[in-house]
């Protein structure tokens, strides 16, 4: 008799009583007359009880329902206009004539053609599991959804856009010191710009918990294990709390309207390496590029993306003019399917940034305590980009403008021909 348990079920919830060592279970008495209060069953249920019942109470009602069927509630003689219309349901439908038309489906039905054709022809290969067309345009379609406001420092009149530029530098070497990937950063990126469009008169006391906020919800979108709320509490030095970090997260994500998935520019980038060192369609998904070359180009973007100029040119454009700098219109139009007068505006403003680096060479592939080797080139890094971003603005309009006359300039990329591609190339 120690084994029975008896279970009661009482306003939804489950109790388990047990009797305890030594206790004669018929010694108990269970009075199973209910003061009339709670004679009447709650129909209420809590969805976190674990065994469910089914009310005696509310099978008979449903039962009647469905025995009362249609009732005549409105007579049909009178003179009066009936002010209500019965609905078909599906234990009572109304069967009535469809109408086909000549393909042979119904006329009161409309297809919409869900296969659109990409603006730009798509440059994947052949893929296994998705059509290539298909995937192609939804990348174009989220790259043209994903708009920013190319004038949002107008609405910010006690803001410089070096204050922007300082707060992004910050962001990286946050992401360094957590070893936190590429697409947190500029997910975080995305967030403060597309925020910072639905704002006005932002103070600079405000700039950083809005930065370091965007790189939390970034790091909860990107990251397997995120970094706590404190530890992005601690890196502002006391200049923002956890709660303000809090608070400041849902203010972001409802003016961003839960819109947290862009395509950024380092996606692109990933996209244009891929098919431009692609040698098996099958191992689409894996990266076959170099992770120096992948390092390079990016260490472009990291200091592109810090002048607020960037803003005009789409993710996708912005990838694509990174490549052509390392490159050859040749490749870019092949990975991209970009002309050169998509491209040819975004190339030529990034023409004194690519100086800096090439004059100052660009950093190695770094390698990370607990990161794998295939997935050191995805993790962020931080370099000396303010100082090469006051070094490009400071170049003679002369150099600039003889840089930017030839339409192609020198590359340190020219992926070779497939058959020449060494084995040692896959990471």
């Amino acid at each position: 008799m120690d084994n029975i348990v008896w279970v009661y079920i009482l306003e939804g919830y489950a109790w388990d009583i047990m009797p305890s060592k030594g206790e004669n279970v018929e010694s108990r008495t269970i009075d199973h007359e209910m003061p009339k209060e709670t004679a009447v069953r709650s129909k209420k249920r809590k969805s976190d009880v674990a065994v469910y019942l089914q009310d005696p109470d509310e099978v008979a009602e449903m039962t009647k329902k469905n025995q009362c069927g249609a009732l005549v509630c409105w007579n049909p003689e009178s003179v009066h206009t009936i002010p209500c219309s019965r609905i078909p349901t599906p234990d009572n439908e109304v069967d009535q004539p469809v109408a086909l038309n000549a393909t042979g489906f119904s006329t009161q039905y409309t297809f919409k053609n869900i296969f659109v054709t990409p603006t730009r022809s798509s440059p994947l290969p052949v893929l296994c599991w998705a059509s290539s067309d298909d995937v192609w345009n939804n990348l174009l379609k989220k790259d043209d959804t994903y708009s920013r406001d190319i004038h949002v420092m107008k609405k910010h009149p006690h803001l410089q856009p070096k204050m922007r530029a300082i707060l992004l530098d910050w962001l990286m070497e946050v992401c360094e010191v957590y070893k936190l990937h590429r697409e947190t950063f500029y997910l975080a990126q995305d967030y403060f710009d597309r925020f910072m469009a639905t704002q006005s008169n932002v103070f600079k006391c405000t700039l950083q918990l809005i930065g370091i906020s965007s790189l939390f919800i970034a790091a909860k979108m990107e990251e397997i294990y995120p970094p706590k709320v404190h530890q992005f509490a601690y890196v502002t030095d006391g200049a923002c709390t956890e709660d303000d970090i809090l608070c400041m997260e849902l203010i972001i994500m409802k003016e961003l309207k839960w819109r947290l998935s862009p395509l950024t520019p380092v996606s692109w980038l990933n996209i244009y390496m891929q098919v431009a060192y692609l040698k098996e369609t099958e191992e689409v998904l894996i990266p076959q590029y170099p992770q120096t070359t992948f390092v390079q180009i990016a260490e472009l973007l990291d200091l592109c993306v810090l002048d607020v100029k960037c803003l005009e040119f789409s993710y996708g454009v912005l990838a694509a003019s990174a490549l052509f700098h390392f490159s050859s219109l040749e490749l870019v139009e092949k990975v991209s399917a970009l002309k050169w007068s998509d491209v040819e505006e975004c190339v030529r403003w990034m023409v004194p940034f690519a100086m800096s680096i090439r004059e100052v060479g660009s950093s190695a592939l770094r390698t990370f305590k607990g990161i794998p080797a295939d997935d050191m080139h995805n993790i962020q890094t931080h370099a000396s980009y303010l100082d090469w971003m006051a070094k490009a603005c400071a170049y003679p309009q002369v150099d600039v403008d003889r840089s930017q006359s030839s339409p192609i300039p020198s590359g340190v990329l020219t992926p070779p021909p497939s058959s020449e591609k060494p084995e040692g190339t896959v990471s």
